[in-house]
Parts: C-alpha cells; structure tokens; sequence
C-alpha cells in the first residue's frame, strides 16, 4: 500500500500507470490512494512449517563456529548439508 502511494504521490504516476506495473486492478489501486494512511489491510499468515526448522540450531553453532575461522577453512554449503544429512535431515 506504501508503495503505491508513493508512486501515486511522490512519482506523480496515473492509476493506469502503477496498475500496469503492479498487476493491481485500478479500483484497488484507487481505493488504495484515498484511503488514509495508517489504514493498512493487515493479512493473517499460516504458521509455515519448515524442513529446516529442527536442524537450525546445529546450522546456526556451525556457522557461528565457523565465523571465527579463517575463510579457507569455513565449511562450504555442502559439508553442512552432509552433516545434517548425518543427523536425519531428508530434504
């Protein structure tokens, strides 16, 4: 919605303008531009679950760990992939 209106306002674009480049229908973009600012739609997200979610605190010791090594002797993508492979990850 912010940007939008900074299109509308700041950029001087017409309706038909910003709908082209957002992909908006002009009625939401229109409705967007009178409405006031701090009347923002608040979305409601799912709780998403990640396949990477029970391994992130041995990705973040190995990375923190690794932080303090030279760069030659970081372990690369692949290493932490293998070790959390080694611990039950099957993605």
């Amino acid at each position: 919605m912010g940007k939008i209106r900074r299109m509308y306002f700041r950029d001087k674009l017409s309706l038909h303008q910003i709908a082209k480049r957002t992909g908006l229908s002009r009625n939401t973009i229109r409705k967007w531009v009178r409405a006031p600012e701090a009347n923002q739609p608040a979305y409601q997200r799912c709780a998403s679950f990640n396949k990477l979610n029970p391994f992130h605190e041995t990705l973040e010791q190995a990375l923190k760990a690794d932080s303090f090594r030279p760069k030659h002797n970081r372990r690369s993508a692949k290493a932490l992939f293998e070790q959390i492979k080694a611990e039950g990850y099957d993605g």
